[in-house]
């Protein structure tokens, strides 16, 4: 099993910088591929951003392209968000997820490729 624990979240206003971070523990970090999802209320959970195993690959949304960043930390094994430019609908429970790939380069947008999910962490942008 694989568990993993996000951090980081808050309430900030539109158009600061937020950073969230999950750690992981009980697998070896770097055998996953890992992603952020989130979820705002009352809608479905939708994908942000991913990166492969070795971070040498990343995918993100196209909401968030340009202003957000993931990277990864395979000797902390932690996966960050970096968010900037943050705008009232990215306000939503983000959830940290991975993906047990046997593949090196696969970064997945699909909710269906991962395998363990974190609990999520609040953020909320006000207006």
């Amino acid at each position: 099993q694989l568990q993993l624990v996000e951090s980081g979240g808050g309430l900030v206003q539109a158009g600061d910088s937020l950073s969230v971070s999950c750690a992981a523990s009980g697998r070896a970090f770097s055998s996953f591929a890992m992603g952020w999802f989130r979820q705002a209320p009352g809608q479905e959970r939708e994908f942000v951003a991913s990166i492969s195993r070795s971070g040498s690959r990343t995918s993100y949304a196209g909401s968030v392209e340009g202003r957000f960043a993931i990277s990864r930390d395979n000797g902390k094994n932690t996966v960050y968000l970096q968010m900037t430019s943050l705008k009232p609908e990215d306000t939503a429970i983000y959830f940290c997820t991975a993906d047990s790939t046997f593949s090196t380069q696969r970064a997945s947008t699909h909710e269906y490729d991962y395998d363990y999910w974190g609990q999520g962490t609040q953020v909320t942008v006000s207006s």
